[in-house]
């Protein structure tokens, strides 16, 4: 005889328990491979979002400085140019030589700072190493001088706010 107060198991029961048991593991087992195939692709979007970021940057860096070895080659004729003129101050200014060549100096200059390229201004500046390269330290013939710059040997100048070529300078001391 069977007694009543004793649970007899349906063998129907066991499989529809095994059954949610499994679908509930399948289930688990699905949701963290979607969960990790959905963290890869955040992974490789952030990853081709930075790429496209980066070539950008690379592709504007390289627009801008694409004429940095031509200009570099053209500073020592500015240069010449600078010193022409200033052997020239005591020439009239009705001279043609004199007018010719300060006209293509300034068309230089022009066309440079078109460019983007500037001449760094140090004369009576303090002395900054990010800009300027001491060649020599003098007495400073006056106080407010002192680790300021007194003459210039050679210009300095940027490109897009890089520097191109130090200035050349003489420090008080």
């Amino acid at each position: 005889m069977i007694n009543e107060n004793e649970n007899i198991q349906d063998p129907e029961m066991n499989n529809s328990e095994e059954n949610v048991e499994q679908g509930s593991a399948a289930t688990e087992e699905l949701t963290n491979k979607l969960n990790e195939s959905n963290d890869k692709y955040a992974r490789l979007v952030a990853e081709f979002d930075n790429y496209k970021k980066r070539t950008a940057k690379e592709k504007i860096d390289l627009m801008q400085s694409a004429g940095k070895d031509v200009i570099l080659k053209l500073l020592p004729v500015v240069d010449d140019f600078d010193r022409s003129l200033s052997f020239m101050k005591d020439v009239s200014s009705d001279d043609p030589m004199k007018q010719g060549i300060d006209l293509v100096y300034h068309k230089l200059k022009k066309t440079m700072e078109q460019l983007g390229v500037k001449e760094i201004e140090v004369l009576g500046q303090p002395f900054d190493p990010e800009f300027q390269e001491a060649i020599t330290l003098i007495p400073a013939p006056s106080p407010d001088l002192k680790d300021k710059v007194i003459d210039v040997i050679e210009k300095g100048y940027t490109l897009n706010d890089t520097v191109i070529r130090f200035a050349k300078v003489v420090v008080g001391q």
